[in-house]
């Protein structure tokens, strides 16, 4: 995620969830979460291991709690909020990061508890401002946040490995598309900064900027077998052009059927996270068939 696609023109699609392609468990609305939980819509995917969630970039054109009424309708028990994004429509100034009073964060984990929902990723600022870390540490922590998402500086390391020993959290190194601006556009430039970490340093792998970054996505998945933590689950159009549009899984360049057959081979267990960045009135619609995708390939692999 950039600034730049942070500008992009907003759709509001008010009704997108109603086309969504996982099965309506709850009606939406935040009233309805006090009273019935959230119906997982990938039963088979969590029995391997796979818990999937959606990045709330995702779902940019809204906040955070009218995300989660979306989300709660499609089956999605896990989320990854992004720092920038508001948290409700009435107070769009509140963001959902460590920048939150405490009584607004027990707020945020409450709605999030009251749909039986986790957020065990977050994609965090972390920059080179050490000074901030802990802040984004402890929110993280009172979140329940397992994983920090983040493309931090290769200067910091030192001081993050020692915070996440500390906390017990994992960090997760993202990759955007090749650029003149994109530190670890390739799984190389990842592993160099994973080398002589221990093992809460690792790699969230973006399989769709590989593509765009005219990578093989698989291949890159190989490279990084033994530091994959966390992954961003995404398909686009077409190879090697930073702006391609995003796909439904199995749909586009990244052959997502081979993508899951090698991370099944390396037996991972964890978060697969949905991002979605084209914004149009079927967003919703194209989630679900996303996770329709994962967890059909999950039943495919029990049947066998």
């Amino acid at each position: 995620m950039t600034l730049e696609q942070l500008n992009r023109r907003r759709f509001f699609a008010k009704t997108a969830a109603l086309g969504a392609g996982a099965a309506l468990a709850v009606p939406v609305g935040a009233d309805s979460a006090k009273t019935r939980k959230v119906k997982i819509a990938a039963p088979n995917a969590k029995k391997l291991g796979w818990e999937l969630a959606v990045q709330l970039y995702t779902f940019r054109d809204r906040s955070f709690y009218e995300a989660l009424d979306v989300l709660a309708g499609m089956g999605v028990r896990h989320v990854e909020p992004v720092f920038f994004l508001p948290l409700s429509k009435e107070q769009p100034d509140l963001k959902t990061s460590e920048s939150l009073l405490p009584a607004q964060r027990r707020e945020m984990k409450a709605r999030l508890d009251d749909y039986g929902m986790k957020m065990p990723n977050y994609y965090a600022p972390v920059d080179g401002n050490v000074a901030n870390f802990t802040k984004i540490f402890d929110f993280a922590t009172e979140m329940g946040v397992k994983t920090i998402v983040a493309e931090p500086p290769a200067e910091v390391f030192d001081e993050l490995e020692e915070l996440c020993d500390k906390y017990k959290l994992n960090l997760a190194i993202h990759n955007h598309p090749r650029s003149p601006d994109s530190k670890y556009w390739s799984p190389d430039k990842v592993l160099a900064v994973c080398e002589g970490r221990g093992k809460r340093i690792g790699a969230c792998p973006d399989t769709g900027h590989y593509v765009r970054s005219g990578l093989d996505p698989i291949e890159c998945i190989r490279k990084l077998k033994g530091r994959v933590i966390t992954m961003h689950v995404k398909d686009v159009i077409e190879s090697g052009k930073p702006e391609a549009r995003d796909v439904p899984l199995g749909t586009g360049k990244a052959r997502y059927t081979e993508v899951l057959n090698e991370v099944y081979s390396q037996k991972f267990r964890g978060v697969m996270t949905i991002e979605y960045e084209h914004l149009s009135p079927q967003l919703a619609e194209d989630v679900g068939k996303c996770v329709k995708f994962v967890e059909e390939f999950a039943t495919s692999l029990k049947s066998k």
